[in-house]
């Protein structure tokens, strides 16, 4: 739906991958949904679901048997995100690398975007 031809729109390290795979086989699930909605100190916030099928406008990035779908209102401000899975003394979760976010709070929980009409012209640019 929004994207450069040939390039998926986020990418997923190894223990990203390895901890989906682990959370698809438990629970037996297609995949992990990811999407953002209004929340938050900072504006935004990422959710994850657990999905048992793909809608028509997802779309799907698989890896090594993770299947991570975007929610299609997503896909413009997740385009260009990292996956990550860390492990610390002190928690453990999912990290996002994100290109496209402007501001974070304090926390880590909410974000910020970039301007869409912003966001639109650096794919545009990109996509040459």
């Amino acid at each position: 739906m929004f994207g450069i031809p040939g390039q998926a729109p986020v990418t997923m390290t190894d223990a990203a991958v390895r901890q989906i795979s682990k959370l698809m086989e438990k629970d037996g699930r297609y995949g992990l949904k990811i999407g953002v909605k209004k929340g938050g100190c900072a504006g935004m916030e990422y959710t994850m679901d657990y999905v048992d099928d793909a809608d028509s406008n997802d779309e799907v990035v698989e890896k090594d048997g993770a299947r991570v779908l975007i929610a299609p209102m997503a896909q413009m401000f997740l385009f260009g995100t990292e996956i990550d899975y860390e492990t610390s003394l002190l928690e453990s979760g999912f990290k996002f690398r994100n290109p496209n976010v402007e501001d974070a709070c304090g926390c880590g929980e909410s974000i910020k975007f970039k301007d869409v009409d912003e966001l639109q012209t650096e794919r545009d640019s990109a996509q040459g």
